[in-house]
């Protein structure tokens, strides 16, 4: 079999044909798919294709720049790393392939809780703009303990995920054998083996430097190997988190505060009311709620509520540099990026990484040309044709 060339990827999607091809299918699921009928999912590319640019002509656009600036400091483009807590899964100590790559790309990193690399390896050997996310568990004081260590490591905000009270039921999961914790059974083993360049890569040389990944990240009391128990979800995920937690967070969080998973202008408004920094317009990918609403959709009229009092940044669906282009029209400041990434690291580690960025330099720039803008803070929602705006409930 002849392996293809990163540079044989002209888009995410050939990135995602790559990724496909070297990750077992319970793990490339996993990290790919969404929810029961996975209709968020859908919906979130068709809500982005639904929108329209209106281009402008005979305006000279040689000298476009993709930097923006986010909470006072510039960065080269106009998005970042999304949390991904399977980095580590796609390719040795992928978190640190990826932070690498969104450091040299002039961008942030966001490092899942659940990574696999610790927060004070990917500080000390990375660095660069890093921010920490953060699932609320059920004993708050657990929680508190990982957002005191990210401070103390440097990270300069905390990204607050807030649409996870329960998990996704997704059940291609189960049909492929995979779960978390992570358990051997003969149908993921059989997948394991018959993708080698992923075992001896990935999963053998963990197994050669220590043994099993850890969750490295979480305190001392749910630490283990990924095939170890945790206590279960009842420890590790939280189904009564409120306000309250946002305002206890507050205390104690002395970096920028964002409020990851919104989709109602309400609870946008209440988080700014708390204190909050910033928000991010986000349905998890279509990974948890399937009767969600694409992201997209909602945006302008979050936007209305609270654009001018607050950082709005946007993610889930994101696959082409057309498509930031049109949430930055619709009043975005930044957008996340999230499978793209994952995809590039499977493939090619940073290398891969860096060519799913590379690939969204290109289009963010050709869309700023056909919609005639020099700089991202041009761009606005004259520049796109929206459908007819969703009823109000």
């Amino acid at each position: 079999m002849i392996f293809p060339n990163i540079e044989d990827a002209h888009n995410i999607f050939d990135l995602r044909d790559m990724a496909k091809r070297r990750l077992p299918k319970w793990l490339f699921e996993f990290v790919d798919r969404g929810t029961e009928e996975e209709v968020a999912l859908r919906n979130n590319r068709e809500a982005f294709e639904r929108i329209q640019f209106r281009p402008r002509m005979l305006v000279d656009v040689s000298g476009r720049k993709l930097d923006t600036t986010i909470y006072g400091k510039e960065h080269k483009m106009p998005i970042g790393i999304a949390p991904t807590g399977a980095a580590g899964m796609m390719w040795y100590k992928g978190e640190l392939e990826l932070a690498r790559a969104a450091k040299a790309a002039g961008i942030p990193f966001s490092l899942a809780t659940g990574s696999i690399t610790s927060m004070e390896e990917i500080a000390g050997e990375v660095g660069g703009t890093l921010w920490m996310q953060l699932y609320m568990w059920a004993d708050r004081k657990l929680s508190h303990q990982l957002v005191r260590r990210a401070s103390a490591a440097g990270f300069e905000a905390l990204l607050v995920t807030v649409d996870g009270a329960v998990a996704g039921n997704r059940e291609y999961n189960k049909r492929n054998g995979f779960s978390v914790p992570f358990k051997y059974n003969r149908k993921n083993t059989l997948d394991v083996l018959t993708h080698p360049r992923w075992m001896f890569g990935v999963l053998g040389r963990y197994i050669a430097n220590g043994g099993l990944p850890e969750r490295v990240n979480f305190p001392d009391e749910l630490k283990g190997k990924i095939t170890t128990a945790y206590g279960g979800t009842k420890d590790t995920r939280s189904d009564s988190v409120s306000w309250d937690d946002l305002k206890a967070l507050r205390d104690i969080w002395p970096g920028k505060l964002l409020v990851k998973g919104l989709l109602h202008p309400d609870d946008a408004s209440k988080s700014v009311e708390l204190g909050a920094d910033g928000i991010i317009v986000s349905n998890h990918g279509g990974r948890n709620c399937d009767a969600a609403p694409a992201p997209i959709e909602v945006l302008p009229e979050i936007v209305k509520a609270v654009g001018d009092r607050t950082t709005i940044i946007f993610d889930s669906g994101v696959r082409r540099g057309s498509d930031v282009v049109k949430a930055l029209a619709l009043g975005a400041k930044m957008v996340l990026i999230g499978r793209s990434t994952l995809y590039g690291t499977a493939a090619a580690g940073e290398a891969g990484a860096t060519r799913a960025l590379d690939i969204y330099r290109g289009e963010i720039s050709r869309g700023m040309a056909n919609i005639s803008c020099n700089r991202v803070s041009e761009i606005g929602p004259q520049h796109v044709i929206v459908p007819q705006a969703r009823l109000a409930v």
